[in-house]
């Protein structure tokens, strides 16, 4: 009896250890509340809270901006324009996680209201005409290109960014949720979201860096684009759904040049809702993966859904799964073996191939192009990072 309430004892001392400790480690953590605007100019870091971003926000060479886990930050645009730009030479260190993701937004919850995450660096770009080095078309008008392909901006994980695409300071262009000019290889993106914006969801000036795990949904122009000799290689799990507006799944280009940069993808899902329209009335783009001025690429393991017929003007536009836009895309990219899509299910969709005019016959060389009808595309695990407003965004 006397071992019997020993152990009695025993038990009841720890499961009372076990509560305690439970109720230590779940302590609420109260979000802090503050404003992030200016110059960052040092290393700068804030906690879990909630945050406003006021203005343009600069990350300067030589600084580190560091937001926590979990962290909302919201601006408004009738204080004009906001974003939040990473100049070459600072880092931009956000590292959310599945369930404590970090969400950029805007007050109104309407697409173009802000700039978004704008990304410099100093990695190789080819720019229009053969150069090494540009202008950036966010308004900015900042210069970008170089040679440190391993240029580092830090590390984005589970990072959404929601409302984006508004012009800046001189109007003439609009904004991605993600921009990234020369962006190197060192940067880390991973498990990123471009939610309902009015341009593209991610675009690659160049540079080196890849990205994982990423969706792009509702955005208004193309889901993800590049231009200027973007090489990255290990780009995987990219998911796009185009819902109301949408051109293009994909937008590849390389300024003009011939090239043999060959960015590399595996598991990929494009797809477009019944009823998703272009972005502009007569401006007609609705296919799939669309290449052209010289752009390349390797996909393994894509699915193509929903890209059929589109009627406008009494015109019946047939979407296509793959479009060569030009015939030096075709001569150079295509004849060259340079473009590779292997294992590409294709559904919903109008044409598998096609020309961007009729006087352009595509025939990849072989084994070039492959279709399987068992290809899975993205593999992403949902959760609080890939929901809005109770939506699953992976559809």
């Amino acid at each position: 009896m006397k071992k019997l309430l020993l152990s009695l004892a025993v038990l009841g001392t720890l499961f009372t250890g076990c509560s305690n400790d439970d109720e230590e480690n779940n302590t609420p953590v109260t979000p802090q509340v503050g404003e992030i605007s200016g110059d960052i100019t040092t290393t700068t870091s804030y906690a879990y809270g909630n945050y406003t971003l006021k203005g343009i926000v600069r990350v300067k060479s030589g600084a580190t901006l560091t937001i926590a886990a979990g962290s909302t930050v919201t601006c408004d645009k009738i204080n004009g324009d906001n974003a939040l730009v990473v100049e070459n030479g600072g880092k931009l260190m956000i590292e959310g996680t599945e369930s404590s993701p970090v969400i950029f937004t805007e007050v109104s919850k309407v697409p173009g209201s802000w700039g978004g995450i704008i990304m410099y660096g100093d990695a190789p770009v080819k720019v229009l005409g053969g150069g090494n080095t540009s202008i950036s078309e966010d308004g900015l008008s900042l210069n970008y290109g170089g040679s440190n392909a391993a240029h580092n901006g830090g590390s984005l994980k589970y990072v959404r960014v929601e409302y984006a695409g508004k012009k800046l300071a001189d109007g003439t262009k609009e904004l991605n949720g993600f921009s990234f000019y020369s962006v190197g290889s060192g940067t880390t993106l991973d498990h990123l979201v471009s939610y309902m914006g009015a341009d593209d969801g991610f675009e690659f000036y160049g540079g080196t860096v890849s990205l994982t795990n990423a969706i792009s949904y509702g955005n208004y122009d193309d889901s993800f684009d590049w231009q200027d000799g973007w090489q990255g290689q290990n780009n995987t799990n990219w998911y796009a759904y185009q819902t109301n507006k949408g051109n293009f799944g994909i937008e590849i280009e390389a300024s003009a040049n011939n090239n043999d940069f060959y960015p590399k993808f595996t598991n990929v899902t494009l797809k477009r809702a019944t009823g998703c329209t272009p972005e502009v009335a007569g401006d007609v783009q609705v296919d799939a993966i669309q290449f052209k001025k010289e752009g390349n690429g390797d996909f393994t393991n894509v699915v193509i859904d929903g890209y059929g017929d589109y009627t406008e003007g009494g015109i019946v536009y047939q979407g296509a799964a793959i479009k060569i836009q030009d015939a030096t895309t075709n001569t150079n990219q295509v004849n060259g073996s340079k473009i590779k899509l292997t294992g590409v299910k294709i559904t919903n969709t109008s044409q598998n191939v096609a020309g961007g005019s009729s006087s352009i016959t595509v025939a990849f060389p072989e084994g070039r192009f492959t279709t399987n009808t068992t290809a899975t595309g993205a593999s992403l695990a949902s959760g609080s990072w890939s929901t809005v407003n109770g939506l699953n965004l992976i559809q």
